[in-house]
């Protein structure tokens, strides 16, 4: 039982810290990029919450939290199986 756990956390762990790392990046690209100057115009004259940039930065941030959760529930399955091993 204690192998499946630490395996286990060890994959989620990777696969979450990865997996977030990556989302985080692409977060943030587009915010470190000009981008085309026409389109930053249009996007200008509309309200913060209905701009396109707006909404997929939040849509990444929230998906790279989702999957940084994963990787701390895989480290809790890590402290799991590490504490029947000792036992």
């Amino acid at each position: 039982m204690a192998f499946v756990l630490i395996t286990s956390g060890v994959f989620l762990a990777a696969a979450g810290g990865w997996r977030s790392y990556v989302m985080a990046r692409e977060a943030i690209g587009p915010l470190v990029h000009d981008g085309d100057p026409t389109r930053t115009a249009l996007e200008a004259t509309r309200p913060v919450i209905e701009r396109p940039r707006v909404r997929l930065f939040a849509r990444r941030v929230f998906l790279a939290v989702g999957w940084l959760v994963v990787a701390m529930y895989g480290l809790y399955l890590l402290s799991v199986g590490d504490a029947i091993l000792v036992r």
